[in-house]
């Protein structure tokens, strides 16, 4: 390479001689330029197998967008129905639950241990509704569970006034033992 450049350097003004014409090599490039095709080259770009495997890709990720969207928003409904339903046999149930419990604490014909087993075994019933919510929430069923929370609260006011209607019938019969004069 150094005898290549030493060869230049002495010989640079050899090369200064001739100069090009521009307008001949204007020419020849122009003619090239007019032989070729005046069509634009395009590249399609789903012909290329990179694009197709992008776009299946996106493809795929909005379709699971899609669905999981749907399906949380149906969830979401039945959510907020089962939610409402439940709320609404609460406030139904426990209220008369509530109010039947206070009637058998302010009953004198019981002793507080009759009222202490009494009021255990519906705490047993409690702790059976608070399981039963929480598979409500799990959505296991809604239906059957909605239907066994009913039946608990029937339970729960069944014994109840079971109960009370024992209170009673003692309290008639120990009425009628008393005579009054």
């Amino acid at each position: 390479m150094d005898k290549f450049e030493k060869y230049i350097r002495e010989n640079s003004n050899a090369f200064d001689i001739h100069k090009p014409n521009k307008d001949k090599l204007w020419a020849n490039i122009e003619a090239k330029l007019e032989k070729q095709d005046t069509k634009p080259k395009v590249i399609r770009l789903w012909n290329r197998t990179a694009f197709k495997v992008a776009a299946s890709i996106v493809l795929a990720f909005g379709l699971f967008t899609a669905v999981n969207i749907m399906t949380s928003n149906s969830n979401s409904k039945s959510n907020y129905f089962v939610s409402q339903e439940l709320e609404d046999i609460d406030s139904h149930y426990s209220g008369l639950v509530a109010y039947q419990v206070k009637l058998i604490n302010n009953t004198p014909k019981l002793t507080n241990e009759e009222k202490k087993d009494f009021l255990s075994f519906m705490d047993d019933l409690d702790a059976e509704y608070e399981i039963l919510k929480e598979e409500l929430k799990k959505n296991i069923d809604n239906e059957r569970v909605l239907e066994a929370i009913v039946i608990n609260y029937k339970k729960r006011i069944e014994l109840i006034e079971n109960l009370l209607n024992q209170i009673n019938s003692s309290n008639k019969t120990n009425d009628e033992d008393v005579y009054i004069l």
